[in-house]
């Protein structure tokens, strides 16, 4: 029976029609004709093995119309893209007519010299002056012969009076064309000039000449089929053919659609050949290769490959090459900043991957891993996921900072936890808190175990649940997980880790995401006992594959999922992995200091009018009064952070705290300068010398501190 392929709404898709038809050796009795269908009509038998018409008479499997004319929202889309391109054309061509008009002169003056040069045979009478040159060759030959010399002054006679006749009807004309246009309407002095000027501007073009600006930039990248089959083939992806057989008959990739033009770049997808035993993974594999091959950085290939779900197979790639580098350029503005509210069960705005399709990243029921080198947006990117919970009443945050600088400062305005720091009471203070959130998932587990399916059907926390029995939802975000690490025993080190990966494993049924980021994702940073388990893992650049593998997972780098491709320029761009076998290169959206900061103040206010603002949130003076817009001493409110989780301080420990959260200010400070910047503010030390662990040493009590803080901060405060 001939197969029968046709193209399905997804390009690349192929229904065979022999995938649907029953078996002819099957057992399976057939459906008598002649009885009604349950549905009231006749069972159709087309489709029959007995049928010889089968293949000619079934109903192809496609859809009629075009993708773009299947709803009427599509038709409005595309109408309104066309709208808009003709409209950006207009001005872009609108703004040069200044220089169509020079370039329409000079055109123009150059088909008026070549009118000329070929009008001149016609006004100097060429066509006589060959009759005049021959007989003036003969007569110098017989001078005595008078007929010839009568003949020639006839000849020379008519030259001379078909030249003048013809040079004064032209220049008669040209006066009266003159006369004429300097008498007209100025409107009609413009046609007239259009008129004469448009056939000369087009006689003096060039066989390169191009009149209009090119609207959009040349291609950078240029591709064919040919290309792309050389390409493979120089990465060992086809065989080449024997000796002596024609390049024609070699196997090459069938390429069910492309390769066409999309956006700035070139799209194809193509099948591998059957028999040369080379898979899309094997494609995928050779990106570099093949980049080289067709001329282009490996940044700017972009390679996946097309699932059975998709209309694929297992040697179907998509493949998109970008003609210069996609993720350069001015970044985008997160959305989050500008919004007033947002609801963490939705995707959360992420950023944009290479074609600047928008990538939005569903949180709940996930942890997130962000890894890579300093410096390259890893922290931005995190606090994007963050920024988009603090916006949501009913999200409740614990925040660790193992750097302790100024990345997470404002969320001392929202987070009912915030460790900041990686000394010894910072670790004790995340010990503490992993412990708590442990107890908090443990009881919010009893109670939804003990809710009726009709409320909980799935057993996991949903929007109703969240705001009917009080149990907001939980982000955990530690940043900077390797210091906490280093700093701990072995046997706290143990600890730690297995509280998060028991949150990170159970937590999302019971509402909680977390959110964990490394500048060194190795075995000893963060152990792959942790990394495995969190599902949605980013990373910026980082120095091999060996390094993109231990963020994104092993063996990723070799599927097209490597983060080592990434340069230095690449600041908040990293390969976000979604899944075994989902991932993508996006250029994250950009949130500053200031804008996480307004987040962060919105998030507080947000709160306090749903009555959700609870733990350290509620009880830090430095966030009430900034909360209050009342001012408070810059020295306070830094002492308070350093000593958040202390109620005493030596004050070597508290001057490298200072330092640690502003080296410009305090970068100078001794213990006498910060003695009177303190006394200055308020503060009156009941004690000069603290005791620590035993030892006694200058130091600071938390509480004088805190009786430094103005009455009427304390009033707004609660």
């Amino acid at each position: 029976m001939t197969e029968l392929a046709v193209a399905g709404a997804d390009m690349g898709t192929l229904h065979h029609l022999d995938d649907h038809r029953p078996n002819p050796d099957s057992t399976t009795p057939s459906p008598d004709l002649d009885k009604p269908a349950a549905g009231g009509g006749v069972v159709e038998a087309v489709d029959r093995p007995d049928n010889p018409l089968a293949d000619w008479l079934t109903v192809p499997d496609a859809p009629v119309l075009p993708a773009w004319a299947r709803s009427a929202a599509s038709v409005r889309a595309n109408a309104a893209a066309l709208v808009r391109l003709s409209w950006w054309h207009a001005r872009f061509h609108a703004f040069r007519v200044p220089k169509y008009l020079v370039k329409t002169v000079l055109l123009a003056a150059r088909g008026f010299f070549r009118a000329t040069v070929g009008l001149w045979p016609t006004l100097s009478a060429q066509d006589h002056s060959a009759t005049v040159r021959a007989l003036r060759a003969q007569v110098k030959a017989r001078p005595e012969d008078v007929d010839l010399a009568a003949r020639l002054q006839l000849a020379h006679f008519e030259r001379t009076r078909t030249r003048r006749w013809r040079f004064g009807a032209a220049a008669i004309g040209v006066a009266c064309a003159v006369i004429g246009i300097a008498l007209a309407d100025p409107v009609l002095q413009t046609g007239i000039a259009a008129a004469v000027v448009t056939p000369l501007a087009y006689l003096g073009r060039g066989r390169d000449t191009q009149f209009l600006d090119q609207g959009a930039p040349p291609l950078r990248v240029d591709m064919s089929a040919q290309q792309l089959n050389d390409a493979l083939r120089a990465a060992g992806l086809l065989k080449s053919g024997r000796a002596g057989e024609d390049e024609k008959d070699w196997p090459r990739v069938s390429c069910s659609m492309g390769p066409v033009r999309d956006g700035r770049g070139w799209a194809v997808i193509f099948d591998l050949p059957r028999g040369g035993g080379k898979t899309a993974s094997d494609v995928l594999a050779k990106r570099e290769v093949i980049a080289q091959e067709l001329g282009v950085d490996e940044i700017q290939v972009i390679m996946s490959r097309v699932r059975a779900a998709k209309g694929g197979n297992a040697g179907r790639v998509s493949m998109w090459v970008a003609d210069d580098d996609p993720y350069l350029g001015t970044p985008n503005p997160s959305p989050l900043a500008s919004a007033q509210t947002f609801s963490i069960w939705d995707p959360i705005p992420f950023g944009q991957d290479a074609r600047g399709n928008r990538i939005a990243v569903p949180v709940m029921w996930e942890s997130m891993f962000y890894g890579g080198l300093p410096r390259r947006g890893k922290t931005f990117t995190q606090r994007l996921m963050t920024a988009a919970g603090l916006l949501d009443a009913y999200v409740r945050h614990y925040v660790a900072d193992g750097k302790g600088g100024a990345d997470w400062m404002p969320m001392r305005a929202v987070a009912h936890r915030l460790v900041m720091g990686a000394e010894d009471d910072a670790v004790e203070a995340l010990k503490a808190m992993l412990q708590e959130l442990l107890i908090e998932m443990e009881r919010r587990f009893a109670i939804l175990r003990e809710m009726p399916t009709s409320i909980c059907p799935e057993g996991k926390l949903t929007p109703e649940i969240v705001k009917r029995y009080n149990l907001p939802v939980i982000f955990v975000t530690i940043d900077e997980l390797q210091e906490y690490f280093t700093a701990m025993e072995r046997e706290d080190r143990d600890q730690v880790i297995n509280d998060l990966c028991r949150i990170a494993r159970r937590g999302p049924a019971a509402g909680f995401v977390s959110n964990f980021a490394s500048q060194r994702p190795d075995a000893e940073s963060v152990p792959p006992k942790l990394r495995e388990i969190i599902t949605l893992r980013y990373s910026t650049q980082v120095v091999d594959r060996t390094s993109s593998d231990m963020v994104l997972g092993k063996g990723k780098a070799a599927q097209g999922a490597d983060a080592s491709v990434l340069s230095e320029e690449h600041k908040g761009v990293g390969v976000l992995v979604t899944g075994p076998a989902s991932f993508v290169t996006v250029r994250a959206d950009y949130l500053d200091g200031t804008d996480f900061a307004r987040i962060c103040a919105k998030g507080r206010a947000l709160r306090e009018a749903a009555g959700q603002l609870t733990g350290d949130a509620a009880g830090d003076v430095t966030a009430a009064a900034d909360a209050a817009g009342l001012k408070l001493a810059p020295i306070l409110s830094d002492a308070l952070e350093v000593m958040r989780h202390s109620p005493r301080m030596f004050t070597t420990d508290l001057l490298a705290g200072l330092v640690n959260i502003d080296e410009d200010t305090y970068g100078d400070f001794n213990a006498e300068r910060l003695a009177s910047e303190l006394e200055a503010a308020g503060v009156k030390r009941t004690s000069k010398q603290v005791k620590i662990s035993g030892t006694n040493a200058a130091g600071y009590q938390r509480r004088d501190i805190e009786a430094a803080v103005p009455a009427e901060i304390l009033l707004a405060n609660g």
